[in-house]
């Protein structure tokens, strides 16, 4: 009806509406090759779904068979072949964004085991196994997860751990299953079907935003030693304290308006000059009067304390930039339009 908002349907019900739209008879050949407990709550859901209009219909259709010639694009021939196929079939646009849900998917199935693990089990499990098998598994879980475990790594093994995700482009089934086979007396079983993108400069420098800063410094410091080109790379990608001197004056402002006052102090007095002189152009003149006063009698400062602190305005700065608040410049590659 005209006016009527638009029907936004979940997957389940999307499920539903692909069996209704079947029929009975091919439906009752797709329950075969489902298991009892899908069959169970997609009947379910068929059966509360009610009347659904055809323009809703034939949008759900459309995303069912685009989904179901990327996933047999992709088990065919993998994903070079599936964007080949894809961009063929509806364009660029949509071939990439069909990819990145597909391979995100895969990824979610492969080694879904490690949600449940804990950083202490999973660094438990790999602390033994070769910087490359690390990585790999690495791979898989959040950054934050895998800020985790390299933490706890010694700095030699570190640094290769980190060069052999970031380096790390696609690993083949072949691959996977020998790791599955290695790690299968620690972990549950894995099944894999299909090549996906792992690793790589931008997830790594993920994983660096989540380590503590101590960790950070140290990795690049050796890390630029034997591959000064490499720590270069993964710096433009991330975010660190000094990079604060790269915000505009507005975004700096915004910052020092989300942070502890407190924080700040701690991080000045182990900040160069050009940072502090950034954040200083940036202060009320009674905010700058406050601060330099609380400088003076802030004595005897852990050094554990400074860089904690100037972590946490980091992560002011990555919060502001995810809602959109503020602009990072990442590896000169943004360009803004004022």
């Amino acid at each position: 009806m005209a006016g009527e908002a638009k029907v936004s349907l979940s997957f389940p019900q999307k499920a539903a509406a692909v069996i209704v739209s079947l029929g009975a008879d091919k439906a009752s050949q797709l329950y075969q090759f489902m298991e009892p407990e899908d069959i169970e709550l997609l009947t379910l859901e068929v059966a509360r779904l009610g009347m659904l209009d055809s323009e809703t219909t034939e949008e759900v259709l459309t995303e069912f068979y685009q989904n179901c010639m990327t996933n047999k694009a992709v088990t065919e021939g993998g994903l070079e072949y599936a964007k080949a196929v894809l961009e063929k079939a509806f364009g660029s646009q949509t071939a990439l964004s069909l990819l990145e849900k597909v391979t995100k998917s895969l990824k979610n199935r492969e080694f879904a085991f490690l949600d449940k693990a804990d950083v202490k089990n999973l660094f438990s499990a790999l602390q033994n196994e070769r910087p490359q098998t690390i990585a790999l598994v690495l791979s898989y879980v959040d950054p934050d997860k895998a800020a985790g475990v390299i933490e706890q790594l010694s700095p030699q093994r570190q640094v290769k751990v980190v060069e052999a995700i970031a380096t790390m482009e696609s690993a083949s089934p072949n691959t996977i299953k020998i790791i599955e086979r290695e790690m299968e007396r620690k972990f549950s079983n894995i099944i894999t079907s299909s090549n996906v993108k792992l690793g790589g400069i931008d997830y790594v420098a993920g994983i660096m935003n989540n380590l503590d800063r101590s960790s950070e410094k140290a990795i690049f410091d050796r890390l630029g030693v034997n591959n000064q080109e490499l720590a270069d790379e993964i710096r433009k990608r991330m975010f660190v304290f000094e990079d604060i001197i790269t915000l505009d004056d507005r975004a700096v402002q915004r910052v020092l308006a989300n942070c502890d006052q407190r924080d700040v102090v701690l991080a000045l007095k182990a900040a160069n000059s050009e940072v502090a002189n950034k954040l200083f152009a940036n202060m009320s003149s009674r905010m700058s009067e406050t601060i330099r006063d609380d400088l003076e009698i802030t004595t005897n400062v852990r050094m554990k304390d400074v860089e904690d602190a100037q972590q946490r305005i980091v992560g002011v700065i990555r919060d502001l930039e995810e809602r959109n608040e503020i602009v990072i410049l990442k590896g000169g590659k943004d360009d803004i339009i004022a």
